[in-house]
């Protein structure tokens, strides 16, 4: 009997890498699926694609283009992946007409695509990228972007970089009400903190982010409705997504952050990106709306976030970048409490430092309560739907 192998192309969203500071952004994301692919008796090989953090989406789509058609070999199944914006790159690359490449490759493994999944993608846009697009916002982008490479390595200087990072909230923004990280300062005391790293990696990721922003003007509200009305779905092709919500901060969240600087900080960013993320025009919600403009009303989608969320969410209720009604595309196979971290497994667990290729690290507090329990639940369900697309795939071939 012939051994078929799947082919799995993780594409990573704003602020993604494949690896910076010793970490993987799609470590337990990888870990997870290859398991269950094995459980199953079937093979699975896994690529991520090398990305341009916040360039265009056309960008970011022609590299994971280019790494499919010079790895996808053989004839088996081809799943893609995307997280955050990488949603977007992975439903542009399999877009019927979208013009990528001009390689002879480019069209020959397409007939092979048998599903797309989108991880808290923003598929309406969202308001957090019209900030991050205002002057200010780009300073906000920066410093967030140090922070993340900071707190991946919170590890190794934990004191000095939380002093510094305390410096980073030292501002209200007037027009928004909320405290943001836009001191010039600020960012360049965190930059130093990467520099004494000497990283190459690290400077060449900042370097990118302060080039090419590409992105955040196409992931507006008021631009992804124009990409709508562009991107088309290819046929025989499973579309899937997850999404997710993080509840506003509590003051039972606060308090867990007391004796911890940094994750007290960390939580108000994240206060601070809730607040943004939740505003929106009336004109261009961050949803799919149906012609009478009220919230769309498929049953089987409103029933699982229902059950899942225990209320049917709003236009207001996001993972902290992306409003959760901005994610929904194809069959929602997976609804629950969680930030836009959490679900790549990047939330606080308890595994010993001992086993620290397994431990999961929180860089974004949100206090959702997302755990061990809900990333198996997202796992399965994603595996599930791609191993399922297989199967309806090969039924077609017949």
């Amino acid at each position: 009997m012939r051994h078929v192998i799947h082919h799995i192309y993780l594409s990573p969203g704003m602020f993604g890498f494949t690896r910076l500071a010793s970490y993987d952004y799609f470590s337990h994301v990888e870990r997870a699926l290859r398991g269950r692919f094995q459980n199953a008796g079937q093979a699975a090989e896994i690529h991520v694609s090398e990305v341009l953090p916040t360039a265009s989406v056309r960008r970011r789509a022609l590299r994971l283009a280019e790494l499919i058609e010079g790895t996808a070999t053989g004839d088996g199944p081809i799943h893609l992946l995307g997280h955050s914006t990488g949603g977007l790159d992975a439903r542009l690359v399999a877009s019927p007409g979208a013009q990528l490449s001009k390689s002879a490759e480019a069209a020959r493994w397409l007939p092979r695509l048998r599903s797309i999944t989108t991880m808290n993608t923003p598929h309406y846009g969202t308001p957090l990228a019209s900030f991050f697009a205002t002057a200010k916002g780009q300073q906000a982008l920066y410093a967030l972007s140090a922070f993340t490479v900071i707190g991946l390595s919170l590890g190794q200087r934990p004191l000095a970089i939380a002093k510094v990072l305390m410096s980073v909230i030292g501002r209200t923004d007037d027009a928004l009400g909320v405290a943001l990280p836009v001191l010039d300062r600020s960012v360049a005391s965190l930059l130093g903190l990467v520099d004494d790293a000497r990283s190459p990696a690290v400077r060449g990721y900042l370097k990118a982010i302060r080039e090419d922003q590409g992105a955040m003007l196409q992931l507006t509200p008021e631009a992804m409705d124009l990409v709508q009305a562009g991107f088309e779905d290819r046929p025989g092709v499973s579309y899937q997504s997850t999404v997710s919500m993080a509840p506003a901060a509590s003051p039972k969240t606060w308090l867990r952050t007391l004796g911890h600087p940094v994750h007290s900080l960390s939580l108000s960013l994240f206060t601070a990106l809730h607040a943004v993320t939740a505003s929106h025009d009336q004109h261009y919600p961050c949803a799919r709306v149906p012609a009478d403009g009220g919230p769309s009303t498929l049953d089987a989608t409103e029933a699982m976030l229902g059950q899942a969320l225990g209320r049917s969410p709003g236009l207001k209720d996001n993972d902290g970048c992306v409003p959760i009604r901005s994610q929904i595309w194809g069959t929602v196979v997976w609804s629950g409490l969680g930030d836009h971290l959490d679900v790549l497994g990047h939330y606080r667990d308890a595994t010993p430092e001992s086993r620290v290729e397994l431990r999961h690290h929180d860089w974004l507090t949100s206090g959702s309560q997302f755990n061990d329990a809900s990333f198996e639940s997202l796992m399965d369900a994603i595996a599930t739907g791609m191993m399922n697309s297989a199967q309806i795939g090969k039924r077609t071939e017949r």
